[in-house]
């Protein structure tokens, strides 16, 4: 038995032999990394870049972009030398900031989520008070109430974990998570029980009210509406919804995986929820948001048309 703090490393069973073949997915891993990386990047630099795409609705978006960078660093890297290992495993230093990393970016992705759809809301049921509720400062304010609250959350959280004493270092998963390696401990874990899901109700309950709250006034406006209220709902709303639906399903995957035995699921099923995880939203989100959103889309054509930029702003 031994202290979290002193364990030197973790095994994962979940992955497969795959003989050579592991040279070509590494290959095809490290490129959707760098396209991952490359079309948030892009889009980070062109809304901080562009005075005109200064305001809350590209703010938040640019959160969500820059999570999705924070997200796959801490999860692409750790897969590519996975992939090129023939024993799978981490060190417990490494194993932990993953799992910091990883649970922070889901919290922030869901509270971007909900705070986006509370600014939708303004945007399309209240549009002329939306400058003087939603200013510039008050985004800024917002993002990084997000960003610092889950961060400090999780940071407890995880402090929690490694007071454990743990009685094996095997995790049956593909990456690091909290609830497998607390699964491990011999110690108590009462604490950490009860705090995981007291303040994760909380918070979820509170987000999940003002996403429900936010898209029936809309919803409302738009049964009630004229054509172009109701078109305007729609392009306002499409590329938030469809991020929105994803992130939940690929959470659920995640519940049930976490809180279930599915080491009786075929290794190819856990092989895709696990893909799925890991590329859907930093793929997803620059592409909605990226090219559903007309400013957005017109300044990464003059980016990457090769336009002059004092057409810039």
């Amino acid at each position: 038995m031994l202290n979290s703090t002193l364990l030197t490393h973790f095994i994962f069973t979940a992955y497969l032999d795959i003989g050579s073949l592991k040279f070509l997915c590494f290959t095809l891993t490290a490129l959707l990394y760098f396209v991952i990386v490359f079309a948030n990047m892009s889009l980070i630099v062109v809304i901080c870049m562009n005075r005109s795409l200064h305001e809350p609705m590209y703010m938040f978006p640019c959160s969500l972009f820059v999570n999705e960078l924070y997200s796959s660093t801490g999860s692409f890297p750790f897969l590519l030398v996975q992939i090129l290992s023939d024993v799978h495993t981490v060190s417990a230093s490494l194993c932990f900031l993953q799992v910091f990393c990883i649970h922070t970016a889901v919290s922030i992705e869901f509270s971007n989520l909900a705070v986006m759809s509370y600014d939708r809301y303004l945007a399309i049921c209240r549009p002329l008070e939306y400058n003087k509720l939603m200013t510039l400062n008050y985004a800024a304010v917002l993002i990084t109430v997000i960003w610092l609250c889950n961060i400090l959350r999780f940071l407890i959280a995880l402090i929690l974990t490694l007071t454990l004493t743990l009685c094996g270092n095997i995790i049956e998963t593909f990456y690091c998570q909290n609830d497998q390696i607390v699964k491990l401990a011999c110690s108590d874990t009462t604490f950490n029980n009860i705090y995981g899901l007291v303040v994760t109700a909380v918070l979820i309950s509170f987000q999940v009210f003002l996403i429900l709250y936010s898209y029936t006034k809309i919803l409302r406006v738009c049964f009630n509406g004229f054509k172009e209220m109701k078109e305007k709902a729609v392009s306002t709303c499409t590329p938030h919804l469809v991020s929105l639906i994803t992130f939940s399903v690929g959470c659920s995957f995640e519940v049930i995986q976490s809180r279930f035995d599915v080491n009786s699921l075929p290794s190819m099923l856990r092989i895709i929820v696990f893909l799925y995880l890991l590329i859907m939203q930093p793929l997803l989100n620059p592409i909605m948001f990226g090219m559903q959103m007309s400013k957005i889309r017109e300044k990464v054509k003059l980016v990457f048309c090769g336009q002059s930029s004092s057409r810039w702003g």
